[in-house]
């Protein structure tokens, strides 16, 4: 589908230009490890353009199709070397945007992005325009679904250059004509889309009378059948490309040590858990590992405190950390907006990992969310620890990702908490937790195991599991538990005869 037709409120110039910039959210800056001083753009074809209810081919022998929702601000009145606060005046209105791009061709056309993002139907814009007299500019949100799932949620106030100085900045060398449209950028959490899956995206306005909206943007993805010739490049992927594409090399299904830190400290502190000792650890109990733990002299491994969200839980993972501070004004100004540590955190765990968060004991806010915990979902996480509360309770806990917390709070981070930093160790529920540390939590509660023992103590805990197999099955057949209950020799020589020891 290569055409505007049918897009409400947007002009039917029968073209016109499509900038985009590169990258303008700090959260996706993050991900990318780099911070622009200035903004910089590259340009689409109209041909690109298309609506909602369309699909979008992935071309026969492609591999890296990704979405990037954003916020599409549609010029009015022709605009040359305007000022910044004049500049909104020439907007006729906002709609939601997608800005697909093969990273297939990336490396085709060294940066002009034509073959990556100018294919057609390359840019969905819709269904709705917001008329630009309704809404604030920097109080706008952007939403991306994929599949149902919400895996982009951003607003317009944490911009690195606001739309405003988009506008002046463009029309110092080129006028920008009624019609023409601008990709404001996209947050974190652009991934790869496959075919079947159906992307939507919405753009509107939650402080404004009325909520303006644009709808929900919807496209699905359609495998290409039609092979590239032989007469220009063909798809070409790397693994710094799949990286790119996906997010991280967790989600790309690449080998552990290509994922690096989001905060630039270098490669993660540990290799994902051997299946086997996984295994070993999702058949035993916490309480029996915590046995195994005391006989070495770890007593405060156990996070107290904490209870599974949803009844019958079972988690084993790879620990990754986030710690708050209590809150003050200043400080959460400076670090509780934007692309925050709580933020990061949620959107880099990898597939196995345990997000443990510090809140210090406090229960009186929540420190995680319904988007975040769907979010780490999506991602793969084998779980959420908090020794502070959960918003959202109910659909946190209907959810497939195991959590455990203090209890349920409504009140938000800004309450209590400033999010301050991650991958660090943290004590939660007086149990000291390092990165890399192996989480395991059932019924009874969440343990830290260090990991240099993870192994050897869970070999151990299966053991004693079938012994205290045993002596339940004697119990149930009436034997007391005097001399049984720990095995004394006389009990200890029967069981070994019937293990064939």
């Amino acid at each position: 589908m290569s055409s505007h037709q049918g897009i409400e409120g947007l002009p039917n110039s029968g073209g016109g230009k499509i900038i985009a910039v590169h990258l303008n959210y700090p959260s996706r800056a993050a991900q990318r490890g780099r911070t622009p001083e200035h903004p910089s753009y590259f340009l689409k074809p109209w041909s690109s353009v298309s609506g909602t209810g369309g699909t979008i081919e992935r071309p026969a022998g492609a591999e890296l199709l990704a979405f990037e929702g954003e916020i599409a601000i549609i010029i009015g009145t022709a605009a040359r070397r305007v000022r910044v606060e004049d500049a909104w005046q020439h907007v006729s209105g906002v709609t939601a945007a997608n800005d697909y791009g093969l990273y297939d061709f990336r490396s085709a056309d060294k940066g002009s992005n034509l073959r990556s993002k100018g294919g057609d139907g390359y840019t969905p814009l819709g269904p709705s325009v917001i008329p630009a007299e309704q809404i604030d500019p920097a109080a706008l949100r952007v939403r991306t679904w994929v599949n149902g799932v919400v895996v982009q949620d951003d607003t317009s106030d944490t911009l690195l250059f606001p739309f405003a100085q988009l506008i002046a900045d463009l029309s110092q060398l080129a006028t920008l004509e009624p019609g023409d449209v601008i990709l404001t950028g996209t947050p974190a959490g652009s991934s790869v889309v496959v075919p079947g899956d159906v992307v939507e995206v919405e753009v509107d306005a939650p402080t404004a009378p009325g909520t303006p909206t644009s709808g929900r943007l919807v496209t699905t993805v359609v495998e290409g059948t039609e092979p590239f010739g032989g007469f220009g490049a063909k798809p070409a992927v790397d693994d710094h490309q799949r990286i790119e594409a996906w997010g991280d090399a967790a989600a790309a299904g690449l080998p552990f040590d290509k994922l690096r830190d989001r905060d630039g400290l270098g490669d993660r502190v540990a290799e994902p858990l051997d299946p086997a000792v996984a295994e070993q650890l999702a058949s035993v109990s916490t309480a029996t590992l915590s046995a195994k733990l005391r006989a070495r002299g770890y007593t405060e491994v156990f996070v107290e405190g904490v209870h599974a969200s949803r009844p019958g839980t079972r988690m084993v993972g790879v620990a990754r950390t986030l710690r708050f501070v209590a809150y003050r004004p200043d400080l959460f100004a400076e670090r509780g907006n934007g692309f925050n540590a709580q933020k990061r955190i949620f959107d880099t765990v990898g597939t196995g990992e345990v997000i443990v968060i510090e809140a210090r004991g406090e229960r009186g806010t929540g420190t995680v969310g319904d988007v975040l915990a769907l979010r780490a979902q999506q991602r793969g996480a084998a779980g959420v620890v908090t020794d502070g509360g959960i918003r959202d309770a109910e659909q946190v806990a209907a959810f497939d990702l195991p959590t455990f917390s203090q209890g349920p709070h409504p009140s938000v981070l800004g309450r209590r908490h400033v999010p301050w930093e991650i991958d660090v160790a943290i004590t939660c529920g007086g149990a000291t937790v390092l990165p890399g540390d192996v989480i395991v939590g059932d019924g009874d509660g969440v343990i830290a195991i260090p990991r240099a023992l993870a192994a050897e103590v869970a070999a151990e805990a299966v053991v004693q599991e079938a012994e205290d197999a045993w002596i339940a099955e004697q119990v149930r057949g009436g034997a007391a538990v005097d001399g049984l209950f720990p095995l004394n020799a006389e009990w200890r020589a029967r069981y070994e005869s019937e293990q064939g020891r």
